[in-house]
């Protein structure tokens, strides 16, 4: 039997809560109902093996026995922003009802009114620096930009961005995605340039745009998306992604071949994730049931068993709701010590920045 944390919350227990959506005065029996009658639920861009997303996926079908319609799991944040544009009249599977993106990529799709309001029952628990005001978008998780190294192939693992520049690095390094649509990848940037500019953040885009231009001068940068695949197979020995990624990647290759995950000495940045309704969403209620199922505590918790800290973290480390052997098995509290939380006006400006200068100062094209 699954250790209690891991087993999926009843509708009863997240009814119990103190079910409080804004967005209609549904019941938490009228919401399910509803969601029911719609069927399914469209998401996108989310990896079975990032956050746990898997398992979470699985519990929500077992427990309210809807279908799942997975869209393009490998796709950006940008990607997932223009599934909704470009599906605006789509009432099938290819509309997203939900996206999970970049903190950035939140406000800015709801200035195009892209999206929804929506506040969870346990809405007062999520701090108030990671969601919209109004409920049209909402912190989810957190992590750090980190190194994944496949130790068979690199026998030294780098311990800052700098050492990433030399010679025991050839045709080894690679972004988790495209930087010019995938926030984990313009975050890697960041984070290079972070370290580069000496923890200067109004530096950190434009000298992530030089690191990498020289990385990929040296030859170190292969301008393949990385992924688990890419590491066991040595095409990108070294990925830079989020450390919950690398983390997942460990247990799931385990010592075939051998991971080795680093958090930077310098340039550690965290970064926001969110989570969002369509506007134009196909399935409401299932969008709506959905957030309802993440933002419970064992939603949370499931996120925690991926690596990714939830939201709602302290919270529940507060009201000791977080089992010691979960606590255990993350990084040192010390790894993120000197991590850097931008803010949305920072991110949005490297993004910016780093979107539209990428292919005219680095000139690789990741894909």
């Amino acid at each position: 039997m699954k250790p209690a944390w891991l087993r999926i919350l009843p509708l009863a227990a997240i009814a119990a809560v103190g079910y409080s959506g804004v967005a209609s005065s549904q019941t938490m029996s009228q919401l399910v109902a509803g969601a029911k009658a719609e069927g399914e639920l469209t998401v996108i861009a989310l990896p079975r093996d990032w956050c746990n997303y898997g398992a979470l996926i699985d519990g929500f079908k077992a427990t309210y026995g809807l279908k799942v319609n997975e869209l393009n799991p490998d796709a950006g944040s940008g990607d997932e922003v223009e599934a909704i544009k470009a599906n605006k009249g789509n009432k099938g599977p290819q509309a997203p009802d939900v996206i999970d993106v970049g903190l950035s990529f939140g406000p800015s799709a709801k200035a195009d009114g892209l999206l929804q309001p929506y506040k969870v029952s346990t809405w007062k628990t999520i701090p108030d620096s990671a969601k919209d005001p109004a409920g049209y978008w909402y912190g989810d998780y957190y992590g750090v930009l980190a190194m994944e190294v496949n130790s068979d192939i690199i026998k030294t693992a780098p311990k800052d961005w700098a050492d990433l520049q030399g010679a025991d690095y050839k045709n080894a390094v690679a972004l988790a995605g495209d930087p010019r649509a995938s926030n984990q990848a313009i975050q890697g940037v960041f984070a290079a340039g972070l370290s580069a500019a000496n923890g200067d953040v109004g530096k950190a885009a434009d000298a992530g745009l030089q690191y990498f231009a020289q990385l990929n001068k040296n030859g170190n940068f292969v301008p393949t998306i990385g992924k688990a695949g890419t590491l066991a197979q040595g095409a990108t020995p070294v990925i830079l992604r989020w450390d919950y990624n690398a983390l997942a990647d460990r247990d799931t290759l385990k010592g075939n071949p051998a991971v080795t995950v680093v958090v930077p000495e310098t340039g550690v940045v965290a970064g926001v994730y969110v989570q969002a309704i369509s506007a134009y969403a196909p399935h409401p209620n299932a969008a709506k049931l959905w957030m309802e199922f993440l933002y419970s505590d064992a939603g949370q918790l499931g996120w925690l068993k991926g690596y990714c800290h939830p939201i709602r973290f302290q919270n529940l480390v507060e009201s000791k709701k977080v089992p010691p052997e979960m606590l255990a098995a993350l990084p040192p509290a010390s790894s993120y010590a000197k991590a850097v939380f931008p803010t949305l006006d920072q991110q949005a400006q490297a993004k910016g920045v780093i979107t539209k200068q990428w292919d005219s100062v680095v000139g690789a094209n990741v894909k």
